[in-house]
């Protein structure tokens, strides 16, 4: 898969047009990515490093017609796109048989596109497309709560966690909701170059930074990609119990696991061990919270699972690079 960090040279994104979809899914991707390092250099004097390339395409480069009336010539068909870094598909309908078969080209040309190293993003109900696919069998995912039941009916193979804003699995990302299309954009700016970046660009389009969940509180994953089901499970219940104490013995006993293989296990999955995996669940947490300018770093250490503030400080620290009060004071006014 390429390698996209902050520094290389301009990504490639590519922006799926669907005929009786919602627009706004596809505009609001459009102005994100083009303003990555343009617009907030250009509103202080600075010279625009643009830091994506953003190309519009439908399945035949014809016109498409939004739910609403509007028409959008796309740049291209996307048979004639070059090599990707980011396919992204705008919002669909609620997704009946008829609808689908009119745009059964975009499922497989999604498959062969992921198959040779581009990540692939659905918007809202375009998740149905990553779906349809295939791709999202055994792989965590989202959609708007309005069409959630339907698509699990549809895709059953899917784990469907629809209180979840953003997902991402293995180069997979899916959002909930129209509105949501702006949250992802943002949050792949951020995976691909940067989070100072991505702030920037929230900045000064006058946008939040996303947040994590449709309703409630609930963290993306930290792990590298992998295809454990089991370690996915630990990883799931570690991230919806990452403020307490959690016991290696209470996650074995969930696995039908020994101590030792299971230890082995999610340290080959995702590269830490169940301890360390916690520590970083829990500064995620706080990281959030100081982003929306808690005014205390007592109550954030305790709020995450640490009593002693001294201890959360370090912890902290050692997997942020700076302390939680200097990352409160840099980070929380992004809104502004």
């Amino acid at each position: 898969m390429t390698s996209m960090t902050e520094g290389s040279d301009k990504l490639d994104v590519a922006v799926v047009l669907v005929n009786e979809g919602y627009a706004s899914t596809a505009v609001g991707p459009i102005e994100v990515f083009s303003a990555a390092g343009t617009m907030w250099n250009e509103m202080r004097g600075d010279a625009p490093e643009p830091r994506f390339r953003v190309t519009t395409a439908s399945i035949d480069g014809a016109p498409v017609r939004s739910a609403y009336g509007l028409n959008i010539a796309p740049d291209r068909a996307i048979a004639d796109l070059g090599p990707l870094d980011l396919a992204m598909v705008s919002a669909s309908g609620p997704v009946p048989d008829d609808w689908m078969a009119r745009h059964a080209a975009i499922p497989p040309w999604l498959a062969e596109r992921y198959r040779n190293g581009t990540r692939i993003a659905g918007v809202c109900s375009g998740v149905a497309f990553l779906a349809e696919a295939g791709l999202l069998d055994g792989r965590r995912a989202t959609t708007h709560w309005g069409v959630a039941d339907g698509f699990k009916r549809r895709y059953p193979d899917v784990a469907w966690e629809t209180d979840l804003l953003i997902t991402e699995d293995a180069g997979l990302y899916c959002s909930g909701g129209v509105n949501a299309a702006s949250d992802l954009s943002l949050h792949l700016v951020e995976r691909l170059c940067g989070r100072d970046l991505a702030i920037e660009c929230s900045k000064a389009l006058l946008l939040d930074m996303p947040r994590p969940s449709q309703s409630g509180y609930a963290l993306l994953p930290l792990a590298r990609p992998h295809d454990d089901d089991k370690v996915r499970k630990a990883e799931h219940h570690l991230s919806s119990h990452f403020a307490r104490d959690l016991p290696v013995e209470e996650i074995v006993d969930l696995l039908g696991m020994s101590r030792r293989n299971f230890v082995r296990r999610f340290h080959e999955a995702t590269g830490h061990m169940p301890g360390v995996y916690q520590q970083m669940l829990r500064v995620a947490a706080a990281r959030k919270m100081l982003e929306d300018g808690a005014p205390s770093i007592e109550q954030v250490g305790r709020a995450v699972g640490y009593e002693d503030v001294a201890f959360f400080r370090s912890v902290f620290k050692r997997h942020s690079g700076t302390t939680p009060s200097a990352y409160r004071d840099r980070f929380r006014h992004h809104r502004g």
